[in-house]
Parts: C-alpha cells; sequence; structure tokens
C-alpha cells in the first residue's frame, strides 16, 4: 500500500467513527435478495460487510428471500410456478419445495458465507421458537368477484415473537431468518421476505431496516434515484404512478415500518459491492432513505 492509498484508507476509517458511535449497540434489520445473493463476488461482499458491522458493535438481523431459486427447483421438478398479484400460489407440494430450498439450501448457504468471513451466524425459520406466527392469508373478494381464489399455503403474520432473536443477538450471534411462518395447527406459510422484514423490524425495534434490491433505489419520473424522501413525499409518489409496480411492496413495507416507529429505511442496489457498508458508515449513503419525519 503506498501513502496515497494509506491516506484514503485513514479518510474512510474517519468517516465512518460517527456511525459507529451512532448505531452502537442498535439493531439493524437486512432484507438479503436479489443479485446480492445470486453474484459470487456480491455475496463474499455482503457477507464480509454484515459480519463487520456485528465487529463493531451493531447488531444485524438478516431476512432472506428465494424466489428465483424456489422457481428453479420448481421447473426441475415439473411443478408449476403460479402467481396471483405477485403472490406465489403455493400447494402443498410447493411448499414443501418453499421450506426445502428457503429453510434449507438458502439459509445454510447464507450462514456458511458468514461464519466464512469470521461471523457466527445462525439460521432459523419463522417456525423455530413460534418466531412467526401467521394465518393463511385472505385475498380480497373485491380482487376477484368472479370467483373465489385459493393461493394455499400463503400467509400473513400475526405476531412476531421476539424472544429468540434477543437470545442470539445478545450472545453476539447473528440471526439469519428465512420467511416461513407457522400456524396454530403447525401449518407452515409462505410469506413475502419483504413483508417479513419490515415486521421484523418494528417488532424489535430497530434503528434501521435496509431493503437490497436490483434497482438503485426509488426513481423519479426521469429514472433519477431520489436520495430522501418524507413519509408524505412517498405516498405523493405512489398516487401519482411514479412508484408502481415491483417496487410498491418494498415501498409500502418502509412505510409500514416507520409508521411503526422503525427511524430510517433505507431501498439500496445490493449490486454495488459494499453497499450495506456504503449506506450505513458513510456521508453520501446509497439508493433512497425513507424517513419517519412527515
Amino acid at each position: 500500500m503506498n501513502e496515497q492509498e494509506a491516506m484514503n484508507t485513514a479518510r474512510v476509517l474517519s468517516e465512518a467513527l460517527p456511525y459507529i458511535r451512532q448505531f452502537h449497540g442498535q439493531t439493524v434489520v437486512i432484507k438479503y435478495g436479489g443479485n446480492a445473493m445470486t453474484d459470487d463476488s456480491l455475496k463474499q461482499s455482503f457477507a464480509r460487510d454484515v459480519v463487520l458491522m456485528k465487529l463493531v458493535g451493531l447488531h444485524p438481523v438478516i431476512v432472506h428471500g428465494g424466489g428465483p431459486q424456489i422457481g428453479s427447483l420448481l421447473d426441475k421438478l415439473n411443478i408449476e410456478s403460479r402467481f396471483v398479484n405477485g403472490m406465489r400460489v403455493t400447494d402443498s407440494a410447493t411448499m414443501d419445495v418453499v421450506q426445502m430450498v428457503l429453510g434449507g439450501l438458502v439459509n445454510q448457504e447464507i450462514v456458511a458465507l458468514l461464519n466464512t468471513q469470521g461471523g457466527r451466524a445462525v439460521g432459523v425459520t419463522g417456525k423455530d421458537g413460534r418466531l412467526i406466527q401467521a394465518r393463511k392469508l385472505a385475498m380480497d373478494p373485491a380482487l376477484h368477484a368472479s370467483e373465489i381464489i385459493d393461493i394455499g399455503h400463503v400467509g400473513e403474520i400475526v405476531q412476531i415473537d421476539t424472544s429468540i432473536l434477543a437470545t442470539l443477538t445478545d450472545s453476539a450471534f447473528i440471526p439469519v431468518i428465512a420467511p416461513i411462518g407457522v400456524g396454530n395447527d403447525g401449518e407452515s406459510y409462505n410469506i413475502n421476505a419483504d413483508i417479513v422484514a419490515g415486521e421484523v423490524a418494528q417488532a424489535i425495534g430497530a434503528a434501521k431496516l435496509i431493503l437490497l434490491t436490483n434497482t438503485p433505489g426509488i426513481l423519479d419520473g426521469e429514472g433519477n434515484t431520489l436520495s430522501e424522501l418524507s413519509k408524505q413525499e412517498v405516498e405523493d409518489l405512489i398516487k401519482s404512478g411514479v412508484i408502481t409496480e415491483g417496487m410498491l411492496p418494498k415501498v409500502q413495507c418502509a412505510l409500514d415500518a416507520v409508521n411503526a416507529g422503525v427511524n430510517s429505511v433505507q431501498i439500496i442496489d445490493g449490486r454495488v459491492p459494499h453497499a450495506l457498508l456504503l449506506e450505513v458508515f458513510t456521508t453520501a449513503g446509497v439508493g433512497t432513505q425513507i424517513l419517519s419525519r412527515v
């Protein structure tokens, strides 16, 4: 390392110090998905970022998706994938695959990545310790006036039991949560990972909720990234049709979180190496920040 590189490193560390102080001892919930969990170099970058956050005193909690991996295995097993209003129709055979992929393959890969980088990660599903208590999602009849559609084992959250997460974080572990809920009868439910991340952030009083996506953040009508938005500004963008389609569930998750007391939600580009560190520990940050202020 030459003198200029050393000076750049010192400057970065100096810039990070106030943020390390600010968030020391605070919980940050991270929804991990998109390209960040399919590209090998980005996987390593993500794992190092999370472990560093833990080592400097933050408490990261990971909630992951796995839609592409589920779809790939369903194709191999010749099980048809069907969607209603963006939700995967989850019959018993599909639910078996969801549990195999989310609770097994994907969850354990993330745990292994974090542990390889020096972390102490523990994988759980929402069924473990009844962490995510759920019920069958009731479709809005107004959306399907002519027919009743049963989308199977798709759930909505009734309650988050935070005791298992508190036990893990207090013991210096990094929880890695697969978004599978459990009903009163022990039935398993497939739940959208963005929704789970938002509900977990609310339940544990997280200082931040970070959603990793495949976009630079929330874009205006000209395609420019909006770096900071209030709740009202977000609602105005939805009403005007600027925020549409795939971004809507993430934005609604963000609004629910800040309305429930989470200080800020960041929607960031998971395709950027070390996006987490840039967001949490630098002045510029990346993506779009949604604040609780009016």
